[in-house]
């Protein structure tokens, strides 16, 4: 069994190597190929370049990095239809793995993709390409599957893994310690971003929030866990910048063990804001684009959109505020978290977390493999 997979950022790769290990559960000898991150690869994905060179955000970035993308997507085609594998999955990245896997699928080749773009909140109308372009798309929450199924697109829905793993703290002062943090005192847990571009819209206006909070409670404490070293270099400059960098306990990674003992968390929207709302933190959530992405954003999808973090998303409720563009102002952001710092606000907001990750939960990874073992024995490939 040859199984061929692209992830296209830290997210996709934690994915891929779940669904990977659950995947050879069922056919010991699969192996698997394609674009994989650091933890695909420590599962046996053989990468054909670095999972990387696919991270690119905004509609902007992407003109810029077009003609590589096109490239990379146009030789992993060609590769996959001189010896098609027996299956490919692409993990996320639609707008570079969908494309691909309607080449595939018309030479032949049976074709998931694993997680679903948001057409359920803009560009409904791509839902003939994705039927052009899959034969089962993997749902991560609840209400998309229903949206496939009128299309008649194969679907099933899997749950996300996060929510199979992540749990509330029984108490959010006792994990503080073991991240040199004082267990009696507030803490507020910031999270700007993964990635260079994240930083370079968000970094700046999060030190300064630092900043702005620091002023009026001394007793704040602030943990920023970075994705990787360049990330934290970076950060690091722009807390030097706003004159805090002595202020906040950066961390390499450790991310969930930040957000698990925080009583608030200043974040990017994004996969880590799901892992907040699974770890019970309040959290204010905040995104820019850059200028023109942001202004060809709102003639096409971000003006029908009531919410963008998922944890509002999913709630159908501003349970989160939320903060996007030119509203993304240290005073704001900081006057927010810190009318979130109340206990009573935690324990209310936990309590509708919790509704939420119940609903979420059931081993996705396991289940994504039988969906995707029940499309191969279908096709007749195992």
């Amino acid at each position: 069994m040859r199984i061929a997979l692209v992830a296209g950022e830290a997210s996709g790769d934690a994915l891929g190597a779940g669904l990977m290990r659950a995947l050879r559960a069922r056919f010991p000898d699969a192996t698997f190929e394609g674009v994989a991150g650091p933890q695909m690869s420590a599962v046996g994905a053989v990468s054909y370049f670095p999972m990387e060179r696919l991270a690119v955000m905004g509609l902007v970035e992407v003109l810029k990095r077009l003609p590589e993308l096109l490239r990379l997507r146009a030789g992993l085609a060609r590769r996959w239809r001189a010896r098609p594998p027996d299956v490919f999955i692409g993990i996320d990245a639609p707008d570079f793995n969908l494309p691909l896997a309607r080449r595939l699928k018309a030479s032949g080749i049976p074709t998931v993709q694993y997680v679903s773009p948001s057409v359920w909140a803009w560009r409904q109308g791509r839902l003939a390409g994705i039927a052009r372009s899959v034969d089962l798309m993997l749902c991560l929450l609840p209400f998309e599957a229903d949206i496939y199924r009128r299309r008649g697109i194969g679907v099933a829905t899997v749950g996300h893994p996060l929510a199979d793993k992540l749990r509330p703290a029984d108490d959010p002062q006792a994990a503080r310690p073991a991240l040199g943090l004082v267990a009696d005192r507030p803490v507020v847990a910031v999270l700007p971003g993964s990635r260079g571009q994240e930083l370079a819209q968000l970094g700046q206006p999060f030190a300064d929030t630092i900043a702005w909070l620091q002023r009026r409670d001394a007793r704040l404490q602030f943990v920023a866990p970075m994705a990787n070293a360049a990330i934290r270099q970076m950060f690091e400059r722009q807390l030097a910048a706003a004159g805090v960098l002595s202020r906040v306990r950066v961390l390499d990674g450790r991310a969930a063990e930040a957000m698990a003992a925080c009583d608030v968390v200043l974040l990017a929207s994004g996969t880590a804001t799901l892992e907040a709302m699974l770890l019970g933190a309040p959290m204010v959530v905040a995104y820019r684009f850059s200028p023109l992405t942001y202004r060809l954003l709102m003639l096409t999808r971000l003006r029908r959109m009531r919410y963008f973090s998922l944890p509002n998303l999913l709630a159908d409720a501003a349970l989160a505020p939320e903060f996007i563009q030119t509203a993304v102002r240290p005073e704001a952001m900081g006057e927010a978290v810190l009318a979130r710092l109340p206990s009573a606000v935690r324990g209310e907001l936990a309590a509708r977390f919790a509704r939420i990750g119940a609903s979420l939960r059931g081993n996705a990874s396991e289940r994504a493999a039988v969906a995707v073992a029940e499309l191969l024995e279908v096709q007749g490939r195992c």
